[in-house]
């Protein structure tokens, strides 16, 4: 005899884009002064915001291309990690030999003061 395990009042997945706008918004210096010193900041009411793109959250693709489909994130994130990490091909690392060591090849000199250092704007 089979034993049904599964919910029977499981809900299915939700498949739908989460939609997010990347947008520009004019502010004056003391609004600017205070989004780049708290990563955040309040606009007025009915201010008029232009739309730059738009796009899902979660799978980071545009409205326009994705709009009909579900999100391909909520199944899996191959596609933002560059496909199936078992058939890609492995990282190329750089080893040198046992016991070479990196040797520094000194650059030309730089004249720190003076007339030099004054035109390339050092003083």
């Amino acid at each position: 005899m089979h034993l049904d395990t599964s919910e029977p009042n499981e809900a299915p997945k939700d498949m739908t884009h989460q939609w997010i706008v990347a947008a520009m918004i004019r502010v004056d210096h003391k609004t600017a002064k205070h989004a780049d010193f708290r990563g955040s900041f309040r606009v007025k009411e009915q201010q008029r915001i232009e739309a730059l793109e738009t796009y899902c959250e979660h799978c980071k693709r545009a409205f326009d291309e994705v709009a009909d489909v579900p999100c391909a994130a909520k199944i899996n994130n191959e596609h933002l990690i560059g496909g199936d990490q078992s058939v890609r091909a492995k990282r190329k690392t750089f080893n040198l030999p046992p016991g070479v060591t990196a040797i520094p090849i000194p650059g030309p000199r730089i004249n720190r003061r003076g007339i030099d250092a004054y035109i390339r704007g050092e003083i």
